[in-house]
């Protein structure tokens, strides 16, 4: 078993934290979900995107999704890797000098960091990309190419590997990205 760190917020993407969290807890592993000025047992609301032919995403409101631990005080030393979803959350959490710290922490320690879509911005704004490949939403590829990444063009469904580094584009890569991420864990 291990023990992975899902970092939530209001209005991250609905199946990019629900999926990923069933999934991992499925086999076997221990999931905790924090968020930033939030406690165990308080809840954030969920955002869907869907993608109907648009130009770009819709979204509307998803389901509340209830925390499992406190995001003060914990010890990011406790855990195997970091899981981001993506959704809005990304987009002000970045700004947050205890997220970065967090992150910052899972560099440092070489562990297993994944993002789903938009959680990317969390990993531009600390310099995770920086050398390195990674791919997200398609709006987000300005984002890691000027923090000194490599973009990876991959389908809607695909992933992109870099070593300890595991980025999707959105949702729809869940089964990629789970498949990379159990590796990983093994």
């Amino acid at each position: 078993m291990k023990r992975i760190l899902l970092l939530v917020g209001d209005f991250s993407e609905d199946y990019e934290v629900m999926v990923p969290f069933q999934a991992l807890l499925a086999q076997g592993h221990a999931v905790h979900a924090v968020c930033p000025g939030k406690a165990a047992g308080q809840s954030i609301a969920t955002a869907v995107h869907d993608f109907g032919g648009y130009q770009t995403y819709t979204e509307t409101q998803g389901h509340r999704f209830t925390l499992t631990h406190d995001f003060a005080g914990l010890d990011p030393a406790g855990y195997d890797a970091l899981l981001i979803p993506g959704g809005r959350a990304a987009e002000y959490q970045r700004l947050d000098p205890a997220v970065q710290a967090l992150v910052a922490h899972f560099i440092a320690a070489d562990k297993i960091i994944a993002a789903i879509c938009h959680g990317v911005q969390l990993l531009t704004a600390t310099g995770v990309v920086r050398g390195r490949r990674a791919t997200a939403y398609p709006a987000c590829r300005p984002e890691v190419e000027q923090a000194g990444g490599t973009w990876v063009e991959t389908p809607l469904d695909g992933v992109c590997v870099d070593g300890k580094l595991i980025t999707i584009p959105a949702w729809p890569a869940h089964p990629a990205l789970l498949r990379e991420l159990y590796k990983a864990l093994a």
